[in-house]
Parts: structure tokens; C-alpha cells; sequence
């Protein structure tokens, strides 16, 4: 049910650039909980683009998220984003939240003491083990000047964010089960955590509405999917050791990489391994797409890749990649990252396997020869994702969570 005038606000202090174009973001708080009579105000930094329309109540961007003065002045911004929040007629938020920001959420947390509302964390990522495997790459380069303003910021991030910020929060909401449980270690109770998952926003990855693409290069080949941003931090070479595998085997394999890297000198990074390889005729790299115009590439797989390595970093992530690939009835092969294997026997929408190209290899080469098991798998993923991984179900679960919280009661 729409409730046209939402009876909570709650104010967001957000990492990423405004206005939003994450579909977290976007769905989950732009239409989602509005629904469910809860507007979110945003505040962070702006990013230096055109978005869409954000529906969800208002937004505050005081800075520029690619200042260079950024990391220092990002928690003053905020501050001063929050005032305007404050002062905006009939908009006071009833709750403050901070995601992903650790000097912000020391300010956050105070604000809210001071306000006499409830401070609520949002971690989509784990930000301190991700500023410590930062610190040890530079630290292997051997760049010792570098290593140590990285080593300081570790360090004190690691300290704030788990001896101030998050014991002094109403609740956490967290990416998956295994953050929760990673976070429960270090002292934050169970009881005040909830594990959101990536979700899928089920219209747009409705394959009945999807244009297959046109492209003659795809005609005739065993076409095998790996949809969006590539990166060395990722990995993503994985990929191409993946099919140099299947080529072995199947002449007319063709790796569809849809996306490209985030940066020039990763984009030659991939293209450099691709070369390598020689691998030119069995890897196309489409470069960045119109979402649709990725998604009609999509719709031509006969199977899609989910890897994501194994680690500190990645270990508690909920990954988007493999729900929609189930979204749009592509049978699926991913790795055993604690997420991505519960999806998979959960769905039973394709194969899960180690990170090891030989595996991988191997279940993409069943699901090519046993086309009853991949039809079956194909049939599954669409209802699953509709039933549990949707931004309506996850919207409802949240909107639960808020309501409790706001009312003073453990979700």
C-alpha cells in the first residue's frame, strides 16, 4: 500500500556521491519506503553528475565528493548537511543514520545523543578491512612513506568505528549474515543487527520485457555472461583464466564481459591480460552499456559467472551480480563466498564451486551439455529472487526493522 505522506523521516548520512544511482539506494529508500510511510533525507557530498529523481524526501549535498580536501572536511559537510536537514520544514528526521562513514558516524552519533533521537548504522561494506587491505598492497609495493599515513588511518578508523560508533548504535544494519556474525565477534549484540542482502528490482530484470541483442558476434557461440565492473582487486583475470579452460574444449565458447573496469589504467590492465591470453576471438569486452542494452547482451547467455575472491573483504559481501542473473533465468556458476552459496542452494538455480578456473570450467561445461538441468535452473532463479531477494520483500523486512526502532523496541 502507498501512503502518500510519509509519518517518519529519517536522515542518511550516505558515502556515496549525490544524487544516488546505486539501485540500493534508488529502490530500496527512493520507493520502497516511502510505501511503507518512511522518507529518508539524504545528506553526503555531491558527485558531479546528473542522477535520477530522487523520491524519497529530501537531499543535502554540501561539498564535492571529488574534492581533494575530502577525507577532511567530509564530517564538517555532513554537519553542516544535517543542520540543513533539521531546519527544513516538516521534514525533522526522527532518526540519524550514517553509512559507510566512519569520522561522519563519531558526528552522527553525538547529533543524535544531543537531538534525543535514535542513531542508527548502515554498513553495506566492511570500510575498516577494506582501509587495512589498502595499507598491506602498499606496504608489499614497498612504498614505506605511503604505507604509513595509510597504516594511521587503519588503525584509528578500526578504533573508532568499533570502540565508539557502533556500540552507541540503536541498531546496525548489515549486508549479510556473515557480517553479523563477524561483527558479533567484536562485541556487537545479535540482537541489535539486521542483515539486508543485495536485492533486485524484479521489473527491470524481467527478461520478458528484455530485447535480445542484435549483435552478430554472439551468433553461433556458446555465449557465457559476466555482467558489470571489472578490477584487479577483483580479480577479474580470473575470468579470462576461466575460459582459456573451456576453449580447450568448445571452439565457439564466447565470454561476454558487459561492463568494463572503473578506471583508465584498469581498462588497459584488462585488455593488456586479454591480449596476453590471446584470447581475442573468445572474450568480448562490450565497454559500458545503457543498462538495457547490457541486459539484452544478458539475455543471450547460456550461463553466467559469479566469482568473487575468498577473503577478510569480500567473505561478508552480498553480492548483486548472481541474483540477477537469477532475475533473468540464466543459470548460474559462483564461487563459495558465504552469500553467494546460500543463494545457490537455497534457489537451486545453478552450481556452486571453489574459485578455481578448472571448476569453474567444469560446471559451465555441464550446464552447455545437460541443457534439461540448465533449463531447469534457468526456471527457478525469477520466482526465487521474486519470493526473497526483491526490493518489494526486502522493502517490507526493512520498513519492520525502522518501525521497531523508532518505536523504541528491538527489531
Amino acid at each position: 500500500m502507498h501512503i502518500p505522506f510519509p509519518i517518519a523521516h529519517i536522515a542518511c548520512i550516505v558515502r556515496d556521491p549525490l544524487p544516488p544511482t546505486r539501485a540500493d539506494l534508488l529502490t530500496l529508500f527512493g520507493a520502497e519506503m516511502p510505501r511503507h510511510g518512511i522518507g529518508a533525507t539524504l545528506v553526503g557530498q555531491a558527485g558531479g553528475h546528473a542522477g535520477p529523481p530522487w523520491h524519497g524526501g529530501g537531499m543535502y549535498a554540501v561539498g564535492r565528493f571529488t574534492s581533494r580536501f575530502a577525507s577532511l572536511l567530509t564530517p564538517l559537510w555532513d554537519g553542516l548537511g544535517l543542520l540543513r536537514a533539521w531546519r527544513a520544514p516538516g521534514s525533522r528526521p526522527d532518526c540519524i543514520q550514517v553509512r559507510d562513514k566512519v569520522a561522519s558516524g563519531v558526528l552522527a552519533r553525538i547529533v543524535a545523543a544531543v537531538l534525543g533521537v535514535p542513531f542508527v548504522v548502515w554498513l553495506s561494506f566492511p570500510i575498516v578491512e577494506g582501509y587495512a587491505v589498502r595499507r598491506d598492497a602498499i606496504r608489499r609495493q614497498g612504498r614505506v612513506l605511503a604505507w604509513l599515513p595509510h597504516a594511521l588511518r587503519a588503525a584509528v578508523a578500526r578504533t573508532v568505528l568499533y570502540g565508539f560508533v557502533l556500540p552507541g548504535a540503536r541498531h546496525v544494519f548489515v549486508q549479510s549474515d556473515a557480517m553479523a556474525a563477524a561483527l558479533a565477534i567484536r562485541g556487537v549484540p545479535r540482537a541489535r543487527m539486521t542483515a539486508v542482502p543485495m536485492g533486485v528490482d524484479t521489473a527491470l530484470f524481467d527478461r520478458r520485457y528484455i530485447t535480445p541483442s542484435l549483435d552478430p558476434r554472439l551468433d553461433g557461440r556458446h555465449v557465457v555472461l559476466y555482467l558489470g565492473s571489472v578490477a584487479q582487486s577483483r580479480r577479474s583475470d580470473f575470468l579470462l583464466d576461466v575460459v582459456a579452460v573451456l576453449r580447450t574444449q568448445d571452439p565457439d565458447v564466447l565470454l561476454v564481459i558487459a561492463g568494463d573496469a572503473p578506471s583508465p589504467d584498469e581498462k588497459a590492465w584488462m585488455r593488456a591480460q586479454i591480449a596476453r591470453r590471446a584470447l581475442g576471438r573468445h572474450v568480448l569486452l562490450t565497454g559500458w552499456l545503457p543498462q538495457r542494452t547490457a541486459l539484452g547482451y544478458a539475455v543471450r547467455a547460456h550461463a553466467a559467472l559469479s566469482p568473487i575472491p575468498r577473503g577478510a573483504l569480500f567473505d561478508v559481501s552480498s553480492p548483486t551480480k548472481l541474483v540477477e542473473y537469477l532475475a533473468l533465468g540464466i543459470p548460474c556458476v559462483a564461487n563459495d563466498i558465504p552469500d553467494q552459496a546460500h543463494v545457490i542452494a537455497a534457489s537451486g538455480a545453478g552450481l556452486c564451486v571453489p574459485m578455481d578456473p578448472a571448476a569453474f570450467a567444469a560446471a559451465v561445461r555441464r550446464l552447455l551439455d545437460e541443457p534439461l538441468l540448465a533449463a531447469a535452473f534457468a526456471a527457478r532463479g525469477p520466482a526465487w529472487v521474486a519470493g526473497h531477494r526483491s526490493y518489494a520483500i526486502l522493502g517490507q523486512q526493512v520498513a519492520r526493522a525502522y518501525t521497531a526502532i523508532l518505536a523504541g523496541r528491538a527489531p
